[in-house]
């Protein structure tokens, strides 16, 4: 029987090359021929499109471009906001990283979370609703509230950092948002995702906390069981970070187990 010698190259992500020789018999193996030469373009067509390891990196459709703002935010619009189809909160006052140096998230417990959010960074800090633009002086710094809308279910503070040439690491951000409901909800529960800490409260009462060193998972924690009542509502949280990619995801849950979508969002009371 007369055989065929051929040779593979396929290329891994680490850009290696794996050489592989076989030698097919041309009159009763050329299905594993064309089984091995698919497997080859199928390496090295990986290769050329890797994955994209935190989501961010398939966002530019081009080599080398550094992210934008615009791509993970937009200017809050005229139009009346509503949670997105899966309940997402993306309506947003955002204030600019407060510096809060940490060179570990394991510090991030219960008890070191209270003490320090319970601190004044600036005056109204629980109180006061922001508006865009508005300035706070925390310390040394001066810091501004910017009003977004997220262009994705969780709200890059990492990227909303960067995008505005401010530090990312070792930082305190504060967001607030305004649920507006046309009747009274009984039962809801706030389901939260951050990196790294947060806590957050609603109508000025402590709803949830998040504390450790950890990634953003959807609804990775639930609040006890709260209510809306009809009208406004204010959502205040605080996320803070050492080292990592800060961001946050917000959803209200209803007591069937179905995201809360029938309510508005707005930033002004």
């Amino acid at each position: 029987m007369y055989g065929i010698s051929f040779f593979i190259l396929t290329f891994v992500p680490n850009m290696q090359t794996n050489i592989f020789f076989t030698t097919i018999n041309t009159k009763t193996n050329m299905k594993a021929l064309l089984a091995i030469a698919v497997a080859s373009l199928f390496c090295m067509s990986a290769y050329a499109n890797p994955g994209d390891g935190d989501g961010d990196k398939n966002d530019l459709t081009k080599e080398n471009v550094q992210p934008t703002l615009a791509d993970y935010f937009s200017p809050v619009s005229k139009n009346v906001a509503k949670p997105d189809a899966k309940g997402f909160i993306r309506r947003w006052l955002l204030l600019e990283p407060i510096d809060k140096p940490n060179r570990s998230n394991t510090v991030f417990t219960d008890t070191y979370i209270r003490e320090n959010f319970s601190q004044q960074y600036f005056p109204g800090q629980f109180t006061d609703i922001p508006t865009d633009g508005k300035t706070e002086r925390v310390g040394e710094q001066e810091l501004k509230w910017h009003a977004f809308d997220a262009t994705r279910y969780n709200v890059k503070l990492f990227r909303f950092a960067s995008g505005l040439e401010k530090q990312v690491y070792g930082v305190l951000f504060w967001a607030v948002t305004i649920i507006d409901s046309p009747e009274d909800v009984s039962n809801v529960r706030l389901a939260v995702g951050s990196n790294s800490a947060s806590m957050w409260w609603l109508n000025g009462e402590e709803a949830v906390i998040l504390s450790g060193d950890r990634r953003m998972v959807v609804d990775d924690v639930m609040s006890g069981r709260l209510n809306l009542k009809k009208g406004k509502n204010v959502l205040r949280g605080a996320v803070i970070n050492g080292p990592g990619m800060s961001d946050f995801c917000v959803r209200f849950i209803k007591e069937n187990g179905e995201p809360l979508t029938n309510v508005s969002v707005t930033l002004t009371k």
